[in-house]
Parts: structure tokens; sequence; C-alpha cells
């Protein structure tokens, strides 16, 4: 009798875990493979112009949100754009660490640390 309910927490924690270990990796609409070809110069492009459009959807997002029926508006016309632009950043920052390419974050300092 206790044999089921031990049983039933030990597959819920693997299953668990392959979920979170899934999640992050799948795509809805970008493919993942996208960018793998891309030079550094190149990545360096998608991402400014993917988070040039990221910043333009949010702000239209947040203007629609003001009006009457914002939220559904948001649904209809805005949401899988912006899903799409969120994860090509995600695969365009995945694929530069890959590459080892420079980015903002990893870019080093002029200044001497004192």
């Amino acid at each position: 009798m206790r044999v089921a309910p031990s049983l039933a927490l030990v597959f819920s924690t693997a299953l668990a875990g392959c979920t979170s270990a899934l999640e992050s990796q799948l795509t809805v609409f970008a493919d993942p493979a996208k960018y793998d070809y891309f030079s550094c110069e190149q990545l360096a492009a998608q991402r400014t112009a993917r988070k040039a459009r990221e910043e333009e959807l949010k702000s239209l997002m947040d203007k629609a949100e003001q009006s009457t029926g914002g939220a559904f508006v948001n649904v209809i016309a805005y949401k899988a754009d912006y899903t799409e632009v969120r994860e090509d950043l995600k695969l365009i920052e995945r694929t530069a660490r890959a590459k080892k390419c420079s980015s903002p974050e990893n870019w080093q300092s002029n200044s001497a640390v004192r």
C-alpha cells in the first residue's frame, strides 16, 4: 500500500526534470537551427534588428493595452510576433555563445580596475 505513493512521487519528480530540460530547448515559432550558419557579424546584425522589432512590438502592445479591448488586440495582432521575436533573440544569443562571438555582455572595459 505504501509503495504506490512513493512510486508516484519518484515518477512525478523524474517527469518534472524532463519537462524543465525540454522547455529550455523548445521553441514554438522559431527554427532551432535558423542561425547555425551565420557569422558573428551576421548574428550581431540580426540581434540588433530583432531587438528593435521587440521594442516596437512592446510599444504597440503597451499602447493597445490602454484602449478598450486592448488585451484582445494584443493576443490577436501582436502576441505571436512578440513571442517569435523573443525566441529568435534567445536562439541568436545561444548561437553567438556557441560560436564565442563578442557581445555587449562579454565586452571588456577599457578602464582599469582599482
